[in-house]
């Protein structure tokens, strides 16, 4: 009898910590963090393209993670994709006149934002839209208008060169 119950102890404590390896591998792959609040502040990016992006993907100054996306909607006023992202509190000294793009993690991985600093001595604050952008470019597009203008070329379709006289 008491060794069954060792077994059953032991079978529970595995299942467990199995569990917890489980979830935490999670947290890991989904890039979200799970605390009790929502520290740091908002800033507000308007893209044309936002390829793949998800909530949750980092944001980044220099390869460092200052903070995540937060959201991502459709804005009808602009025609393009309006991205929440929540910036650490830490990391309150990025100057307003900063660009960010969407890029790719390696030539598989996921999608994050990164964020080149600006030259400006006055810092983006809660609420702020960021005035430079730039899309993520699309793989797919890429390759059609690589094949197409290859296409244009095999047909001398392709654009006359200037001549001298």
């Amino acid at each position: 009898m008491r060794q069954t119950r060792t077994i059953e102890l032991g079978t529970g404590l595995f299942v467990l910590l199995g569990f917890a390896a489980l979830f935490f591998l999670v947290t890991q792959i989904t890039n979200r963090e799970f605390g009790l609040g929502d520290g740091g502040y908002r800033l507000l990016g308007s893209f044309e393209q936002v390829g793949g992006l998800k909530p949750g993907a980092p944001v980044s100054m220099s390869g460092v993670t200052i903070g995540h996306v937060e959201g991502i909607e459709y804005d009808f006023n602009e025609y393009k994709a309006r991205v929440t992202m929540r910036i650490d509190s830490d990391y309150d000294r990025i100057p307003d006149d900063s660009d960010a793009g969407i890029f790719t993690a390696g030539l598989l991985g996921g999608q994050y934002i990164g964020i080149g600093p600006g030259g400006s001595e006055t810092f983006l604050a809660e609420g702020d839209q960021m005035q430079f952008t730039q899309s993520a470019i699309v793989l797919e597009n890429l390759i059609s208008k690589f094949l197409f203008s290859k296409a244009g070329e095999k047909h001398g379709d392709a654009p006359a060169e200037a001549s001298t006289p």
